[in-house]
């Protein structure tokens, strides 16, 4: 399986995790070894999930706040469950794995919307991933001028 299909998958299971973390809390974190062994064979994609999925619980409060940046007349509150999930996935990806290009992440996060939610959901979730990108763009070009 090539490694972009593994990575695709993994966002699909982290995806699904967070949607879990966020009604259930942190007590998911101890199950997600079991869902992603029982939703992948491949180990390179659990290892991944994992990875993915404990670095956005580790910095969900960064994300859920480049979210509410760019989200501005949304509240986190209010957006559909499998939404916030893509977006929080998109944001940590975006702001915490430099290796994955910002396209990519984007990219991603609008084929999670169009194959999980709602029909306005891949434009929204476009929207959102491009203000947090040009946010953490601008963010970084300050630091580098300083």
């Amino acid at each position: 399986m090539p490694s972009t299909d593994r990575r695709t998958r993994a966002r699909e299971l982290v995806m699904q995790a967070i949607c879990q973390m966020d009604v259930q809390g942190a007590s998911v974190l101890e199950m997600l070894a079991v869902f992603f062994s029982e939703n992948t064979d491949d180990g390179a994609t659990r290892q991944l999930a994992e990875k993915w999925s404990k670095g956005v619980w580790d910095s969900l409060a960064e994300c859920d706040k480049l979210i509410t940046t760019a989200a501005a007349k949304w509240e986190l509150s209010r957006l559909n469950q499998v939404d916030r999930s893509i977006l929080r996935l998109g944001a940590y990806q975006l702001k915490y794995c430099p290796d994955i290009p910002a396209k990519v992440v984007i990219n991603e996060a609008i084929e999670l919307a169009k194959k999980y939610s709602a029909e306005s959901s891949p434009a929204f979730v476009n929207g959102v991933m491009d203000a947090i990108y040009k946010k953490l763009k601008t963010d970084s070009d300050s630091k580098c001028e300083k």
